[in-house]
C-alpha cells in the first residue's frame, strides 16, 4: 500500500528528489567505481583494445578530475596505459584520493586561463585532453563560468599546447535546451566546432549516469516508498555506467569514426520508465514495490512562486532557485534515451548496478542521495 502524504510534505518530497535528480546529471561527482568482472551483459561497441594498452607512451590529460565522471575517467586511462595527468583546484587534497592514485596531480584553478594555460605548457607533447568540467548548480552565473568560459579556456589551452586530441563530456539534453547550462554547453560546442584544428575534438552527449537514478536507494532500503513523477511513465532513459563511459570517452581518441562529431550515448538498458526503475531497485533489496506519485504541477506552482518573487525583489538567489527547479521540471518531464544501437555502449545494466549497491552499499554523495548519512567507518 502507498503511504499517505500531505500537500505540504508531497511539496518537500517533489523538491528535494528534484534537486537529488537535477544534481546527479549537471554533476560529474563522486561515486565508487563499478567491478564490472563476472557480470553478463549485452555488449554495445566495446573497445577492441579493452585488454590492451593502448595508452603506453602517451599523454592524457583529465580536467574536473576529482569529479563523478573524471574520477572513473582517471582510472580508466591508467589501466590504458596513459602518462595521466589529473587537474585539479588542490593538490593537497586530491593527493588522498585513491581514484587518482597512479597519475600525476597537477592543481590548476580552471576559473584563470593563465593558470590553465601554465599547468598543459609543463607537461610536453599531450595526446589527449578529456574534459569533465561542469557547474555544479547549473543556474545561469556557475554555468557561464564553468560550462562556457573554463571550458573554452581549457579548449584553448589545449590547442596552444599542441595537444592531439580534445574530448568534452557534454549531456544528451543540450538536444532540446530550454535552461541556462544548456545554452552555455552549447556555446561551448559552436566553439569548438568552429575551431579551425589542426587539434581533433570529439563532444560526447551521455543520456545519464546511473548515480542519476541510484538516489532513492537508502530511502527505499528503509521501508519508504519510492518517489516518482505523474503516473511514472512520463519519461524513459537508458543510462550509463561511469566505467563503461569513461572508456568510451577515451577511446575517442583514437577512433576517428567518433572525431568531429557529436555523439549521443546510452547503456545498454531498453527504454526504462521512472516506475520500471523503482521496481527494479525494490527487486534488488528484496522488498514490496511502494510507490508515491507526486503531481508535474507541483513543478509550476513551485516554480512560478519563485519566479514572482524574484521578479519582485530582484534578488540574485530567488532566480537561481526558480532556474534549479525548472531543471527538475526538465528532467521529470524529457526522455533521457537512446534507441539506435549505434549510440549504445556498454556491457553494464542498471539491474546490476542496483544488485550491486543494495548489498555493498553506495559512496555517500549529497548531490543524489539526499535523504541518507554519510556512512560511518
Amino acid at each position: 500500500k502507498s503511504q499517505m502524504a500531505s500537500p505540504l510534505y508531497c511539496t518537500i518530497i517533489l523538491f528535494l528528489l528534484s534537486l537529488s535528480t537535477t544534481r546527479s546529471f549537471l554533476v560529474p561527482h563522486s561515486s565508487p567505481l563499478i567491478n564490472v568482472r563476472g557480470l553478463r551483459g549485452r555488449l554495445f561497441l566495446s573497445s577492441t583494445a579493452d585488454d590492451a594498452t593502448p595508452g603506453i607512451g602517451k599523454t592524457l590529460v583529465v580536467a574536473g578530475a576529482t569529479g563523478y565522471i573524471g574520477k572513473s575517467t582517471v582510472k580508466e586511462a591508467i589501466r590504458q596505459g596513459y602518462s595521466t595527468v589529473s587537474l585539479v583546484r588542490s593538490a593537497s587534497s586530491a593527493s588522498s584520493n585513491p581514484y587518482l592514485s597512479g597519475s600525476k596531480i597537477l592543481e590548476c584553478d580552471v576559473t584563470s586561463p593563465s593558470s590553465v594555460s601554465s599547468a598543459l605548457s609543463t607537461l610536453g607533447p599531450i595526446d589527449q585532453v578529456v574534459c569533465c568540467l561542469a557547474s555544479r548548480s547549473g543556474v545561469k552565473k556557475d554555468a557561464y563560468m564553468i560550462d562556457y568560459k573554463a571550458s573554452s579556456d581549457l579548449f584553448k589551452a589545449a590547442e596552444g599546447a599542441k595537444a592531439r586530441h580534445f574530448t568534452l563530456l557534454s549531456a544528451y539534453c543540450c538536444k532540446n535546451p530550454w535552461l541556462q547550462f544548456q545554452q552555455a554547453k552549447l556555446k561551448f560546442e559552436a566553439e569548438m566546432q568552429s575551431s579551425p584544428g589542426p587539434m581533433t575534438y570529439s563532444i560526447v552527449r551521455p543520456t545519464a549516469f546511473f548515480k542519476s537514478v541510484s538516489g532513492q536507494l537508502e530511502v527505499v532500503k528503509s521501508g519508504a516508498p519510492f518517489v516518482m513523477f505523474g503516473d511514472g511513465e512520463v519519461t524513459r532513459c537508458n543510462p550509463i555506467a561511469e566505467r563503461d563511459l569513461a572508456q568510451y570517452l577515451i577511446d575517442c581518441g583514437r577512433d576517428s569514426s567518433r572525431q568531429g562529431k557529436i555523439l549521443n550515448l546510452g547503456g545498454p538498458d531498453e527504454p526504462l520508465t521512472m516506475k520500471r526503475q523503482g521496481e527494479m531497485l525494490f527487486e534488488a533489496v528484496g522488498k514490496e514495490p511502494n510507490f508515491f506519485f507526486a503531481p508535474l504541477w507541483l513543478f509550476d506552482v513551485i516554480i512560478d512562486g519563485l519566479q514572482w518573487m524574484a521578479d519582485v525583489t530582484g534578488l540574485e538567489a530567488l532566480e537561481d532557485a526558480a532556474e534549479t527547479g525548472r531543471i527538475g521540471k526538465y528532467y521529470a518531464v524529457e526522455d533521457m534515451l537512446t534507441t539506435d544501437p549505434s549510440e549504445k555502449f556498454g556491457t553494464v545494466t542498471l539491474q546490476q548496478h542496483y544488485d550491486k549497491i543494495a548489498v555493498e552499499g553506495q559512496e555517500y554523495d549529497p548531490y543524489t542521495t539526499m535523504f541518507a548519512s554519510p556512512k560511518k567507518d
